[in-house]
């Protein structure tokens, strides 16, 4: 598992991507991730979603988003 700072480093660089990618509120893209079940597999050690790259993160949220739709 990451250490906490390089934990800290990811997800802000994987919140920054989404507000982009969805073109919302750095603030929103926050609220989406922590809310979402993208978040919590990245911080469960047993799924090992936190070894991916940032763009595929963001990729599982928004196609998470898309199932659930709700996205903006």
């Amino acid at each position: 598992m990451l250490s906490d700072i390089l934990m800290w480093n990811k997800v802000g660089r994987v919140v920054t991507l989404i507000a982009k990618r969805l073109n919302i509120s750095p603030e929103r893209a926050l609220d989406l991730f922590y809310s979402s079940e993208t978040s919590l597999r990245l911080h469960n050690a047993d799924d090992y979603l936190y070894l991916m790259g940032d763009l595929y993160i963001v990729d599982e949220l928004v196609s998470e988003l898309r199932a659930s739709g709700s996205h903006s």
